[in-house]
């Protein structure tokens, strides 16, 4: 299975830590922010095979940076020339990918069940699969907010609504089939100029495709803002302490 990582942005909220350098360059504890999605994407254990990276702005430093392959995992760079959304970055990749695959954002750092979202696709033959949680509903309007029916399935899908109609929130971590190109086309520029992907989601949900919503357990932070870096290593250095006291009983 390929693994899509877009890492095109310019990471305006994160001025002045990214004036110099792509967003997924900015260190979170050390490290990278993209490093957090490939080595996530590794420790799933499910045979990724190769990195499809969306690149943009200032995208020279990442790919001088990891060159064509990282942990021995080929790295493919598929070029976004304009910023213009979350779709429209994903169809730099269609060229790619031409079966079932994983899609992340390359601005979160997870520690959560990420595997057992390829794994619902696999097993249930789904067609997408999203890590979703819930979050404070005055939170939720910074994000893709989702509703589901009984059977856990997403049947809508709306993109940083002023009014959420729930709480739960996709996460930046989905496995898809290649249908979500053919949407992707098909999509519109909304009120921002942007091509989104909660759109050619709605667009595949409409068409009667079935999406599973997988509730997270663990954590994950989207890393926008300087506050969430900081937050981000907090919570890196809480799970870091936890494994040494764990491993001293």
């Amino acid at each position: 299975m390929k693994a899509v990582i877009l890492a095109a942005g310019k990471g305006t909220r994160l001025r002045p830590l990214t004036e110099d350098k792509p967003k997924v360059l900015v260190e979170v504890d050390g490290d990278p922010l993209i490093e957090y999605a490939f080595d996530a994407l590794l420790d799933m254990d499910v045979g990724i095979s190769e990195f499809v990276v969306v690149v943009g702005y200032k995208k020279e430093q990442i790919m001088e940076r990891y060159d064509d392959t990282y942990r021995g995992v080929p790295i493919t760079y598929a070029h976004q020339r304009e910023q213009l959304g979350l779709a429209h970055a994903l169809l730099t990749a269609e060229p790619y990918v031409d079966d079932d695959f994983v899609l992340m954002l390359g601005d979160n750092v997870f520690r959560a069940n990420l595997g057992d979202v390829v794994n619902r696709q696999a097993e249930e033959r789904a067609d997408a699969a999203f890590l979703v949680e819930e979050v404070p509903w005055e939170e939720a309007s910074r994000y893709g907010v989702c509703d589901t029916n009984e059977y856990g399935e997403i049947t809508r899908v709306v993109e940083k609504p002023e009014d959420p109609p729930s709480n739960l929130v996709m996460t930046g971590f989905y496995t898809f089939t290649p249908a979500i190109f053919h949407a992707c086309h098909l999509v519109q520029p909304s009120d921002r100029g942007e091509y989104e992907l909660p759109d050619a989601i709605d667009l595949l949900i409409q068409s009667g495709r079935t999406i599973d919503a997988i509730r997270m357990d663990g954590w994950r932070i989207d890393v926008g803002y300087p506050e969430d870096r900081e937050e981000a290593e907090r919570r890196l250095a809480d799970a870091e302490s936890a494994a040494v006291d764990t491993g001293s009983e």
